[in-house]
């Protein structure tokens, strides 16, 4: 079924799909802020760029699997298949929680959707994402934070409004909204931002790229494994690092006077080397993230209705497979939104295609979303945040990107 947006965005609407998100094997930080309403908000950052075609499979694109070659994902009722969203799309079999929450209409997928960036830095792109402005320099404040200043003051002290319980506090909640920073119990050994400072270094360097990537995935898989067998008792039957801090999040939340909102970050998906399909490093990231989202809906519980979580990643990878069984930094990517509070069952994608015309540089999905309109969408409808501070104060420079309708239950 396809309608017209609501809004003027000069692009169409597709609400596919019948009734009815995020970390991977490891993240290193969980953010805390506390605001005046009842509604509970997860913001999941996905850092290293996210393959959005393998996570949200086109697979009635006719040049899909020429492209995506050997980590295409098959079609629904194949051999380990995608879950079926519609009659193009579907999700990657490791994603089975979500596809429940799709199925229960508390789902929604984006595709075709990217921030206004288009260069391939990693850096760089993860500030845009997270500044909410069209370039990655020239705030040093992000836009959850300056969301979270135009909400109502709570009773509580101004101190608590945001706790965080990082090493360091990401851009997105950096700003004159205070931040408690806590340190985790575990961390990753290897600074995620150094990762990808040398990953931008090497991108025009293929072999030096694929031996990075390759270093990487081996040293978090080892790292995981020692993480599982030597703090599963300690972690109360939450074996997965991701769902023990998904676990984590939801008790504070929880807990009274506790946070809103949370933003947890999630390294490990710059799959250039060796990126698998239906099976491999990648779908192995994409299970621990759909763990780390059921056990953030089982502990929230009562809470889960008021609650939407936001799934995100800086840019999509390329519509082709490189020569090391990977996929290299590209544009157009995917998101999700879910939660009891979200309007789910619905694809929303203006699809551009895989054709050769289509594609940005003959290689990248072409982006036909901003993400800002979804961001927008979820502060004005879920957070009640006023439109003239989301305008003015909150993305100042994104009145191109009119806020999507529709997807918060009312």
């Amino acid at each position: 079924m396809q309608r017209p947006l609501p809004v003027n965005t000069g692009r169409r609407r597709f609400l596919m799909g019948a009734g009815a998100l995020a970390a991977s094997a490891t993240i290193p930080n969980v953010l805390f802020a506390h605001a005046a309403t009842t509604a509970r908000l997860v913001v999941v950052i996905l850092r290293g760029a996210l393959d959005g075609l393998a996570a949200v499979p086109p697979h009635g694109d006719p040049d899909y699997a020429r492209l995506h070659r050997e980590l295409a994902i098959a079609p629904p009722g194949a051999a380990d298949g995608a879950l079926a969203l519609n009659g193009t799309f579907g999700l990657h079999p490791s994603l089975s929680y979500l596809h429940e929450r799709f199925v229960a209409g508390e789902l929604i997928v984006f595709n075709a959707v990217a921030s206004p960036y288009r260069d391939r830095s990693h850096f760089d792109g993860q500030n845009v994402l997270e500044n909410g402005l069209a370039k990655p320099i020239g705030s040093a404040d992000g836009w959850l934070n300056r969301a979270l200043a135009a909400l109502p003051i709570g009773s509580g002290r101004a101190a608590d409004r945001a706790v965080a319980i990082s090493q360091n506090v990401p851009l997105i909640l950096r700003g004159e909204a205070a931040v408690i920073s806590k340190s985790p119990q575990f961390t990753a050994d290897v600074d995620e931002d150094l990762l990808a400072r040398l990953a931008d270094l090497y991108s025009k360097d293929d072999w030096f790229s694929a031996r990075l990537s390759e270093a990487t995935q081996t040293e978090k898989m080892v790292d995981d494994a020692g993480d599982a067998a030597a703090k599963q008792s300690a972690r109360a039957g939450y074996p997965d690092r991701v769902a023990a801090v998904a676990h984590m999040a939801a008790n504070l939340m929880r807990s009274d006077g506790g946070p809103q909102i949370a933003v947890i970050e999630a390294g490990g998906w710059d799959t250039h080397a060796n990126q698998g399909g239906a099976k491999g490093i990648l779908s192995a990231r994409l299970g621990g993230l759909d763990r780390a989202l059921k056990s953030l809906a089982d502990e929230l519980g009562p809470l889960w209705p008021q609650t939407a979580v936001l799934v995100v990643t800086e840019f999509g990878r390329t519509a082709a497979v490189n020569g090391t069984r990977g996929t290299d930094h590209g544009t157009g990517g995917c998101a999700f939104l879910v939660g009891g509070a979200v309007r789910g069952g619905q694809v929303i994608a203006d699809w551009p295609g895989l054709s050769r015309t289509a594609l940005i540089e003959n290689r990248d999905l072409r982006p036909t979303l901003d993400l800002r309109s979804v961001f927008k969408a979820v502060l004005d409808e879920h957070m009640h945040v006023d439109a003239n501070a989301l305008a003015k104060r909150v993305f100042p420079d994104s009145s191109g990107a009119r806020p999507l309708q529709g997807l918060i239950r009312a």
